[in-house]
């Protein structure tokens, strides 16, 4: 008699070859709407499912995992965050949680490198400009921008993304420099001539740009608040595709609004997929749908990593991304 299939609901649509691989391994129930579950529909997919394919999307709390029935042993997050997730609680539970780490940091480092290049230079201006008509001819003193060579770029946060922002604002001349719990490998500074910074107010006190690379942790929420923004200089840029919630949105749009900052690039936003309104129509800032990782090759391999880590769990062994709580 052959083995009972695992029962995997998965919460968004995801790349066709993915979904396809999923049905042919799994009895698997995809979301073909593509909308997001409520918490009702959340609460039912827990209490059904062997395995979640959850998303940044779906916030798995205590609530949820109260619901969650015997037969719920494997979260697999397609993503490499799981702030979306009581990681904790659900140990606690019994139940594995994965994610997707490694995948995306080459396409959110590109992301990055482009809102460091589109902001200073003013880019989004110039195109708006155009597509409304208003272009009159060359002037010398006509929509000019900042020069990046030579410019401090502070990281916040130097893992895998951190680093290769790094690396690629290295090649465009920028001086790296950078804060995290800890100094990284002395070869990686030696290499790109990197400064660490102990103290993150003294770093944000000397950059040109800052450019947030960190998890959103309860350490971290608001990291950049309106005392730390009132740090940094007038003409100083900020640069966020990680997580919204580690810039208090407030405090920056008031910053941005009474000239204390130059601009701002944002990829991500604090009560997403709500936008502070003080920030919509700001000439400086460019706002992006939170698509930093929105490459079709990184999708289909996030899809993957999911696979692995649902098949790995199914045959008995752990999971190559089990994502490990900080305090048990």
């Amino acid at each position: 008699m052959p083995a009972k299939r695992l029962k995997v609901v998965v919460t968004r649509r995801l790349p066709g070859p993915v979904e396809l691989r999923l049905k042919e391994l799994f009895d698997t129930e995809l979301n073909e709407t593509d909308t997001a579950l409520t918490e009702a529909e959340l609460a039912d997919a827990v209490a059904r499912a062997d395995v979640l394919v959850s998303t940044v999307t779906d916030q798995i709390d205590g609530r949820i995992l109260a619901r969650a029935g015997d037969s719920l042993r494997l979260i697999a997050q397609f993503g490499a965050g799981v702030d979306n997730i009581d990681v904790q609680t659900a140990v606690q539970r019994g139940i594995t949680v994965t994610n997707t780490p490694g995948v995306l940091t080459d396409d959110t480092a590109d992301a990055t490198l482009a809102l460091i290049l589109a902001v200073p230079r003013r880019l989004h201006e110039g195109i708006e400009l155009m597509a409304q008509g208003h272009f009159d001819g060359w002037s010398p003193t006509w929509m000019m921008g900042r020069r990046l060579t030579g410019k401090r770029l502070g990281i916040i946060g130097m893992g895998r993304i951190g680093q290769a922002v790094a690396r690629r604002a290295k090649a465009f001349g920028l001086q790296i420099h950078y804060h995290n719990r800890k100094p990284v490998a002395r070869n990686f500074e030696e290499q790109l001539e990197a400064t660490y910074w102990d103290s993150l107010d003294q770093m944000l006190a000397r950059m040109d740009i800052v450019s947030v690379h960190c998890p959103h942790t309860p350490a971290t929420f608001h990291l950049l608040n309106a005392r730390r923004l009132q740090l940094m200089k007038p003409d100083a840029f900020i640069i966020n595709t990680a997580r919204g919630e580690v810039i208090d949105e407030a405090a920056l749009a008031r910053a941005l609004r009474a000239g204390q900052l130059a601009g701002a690039g944002l990829d991500v936003f604090e009560r997403e997929p709500k936008v502070n309104p003080d920030l919509v129509g700001l000439p400086n800032v460019i706002l992006l749908p939170h698509m930093g990782s929105a490459t079709l090759e990184g999708r289909v391999e996030m899809g993957e990593k999911v696979i692995i880590n649902i098949k790995t769990f199914a045959d008995g062994h752990k999971p190559p991304d089990r994502v490990i709580p900080a305090i048990l």
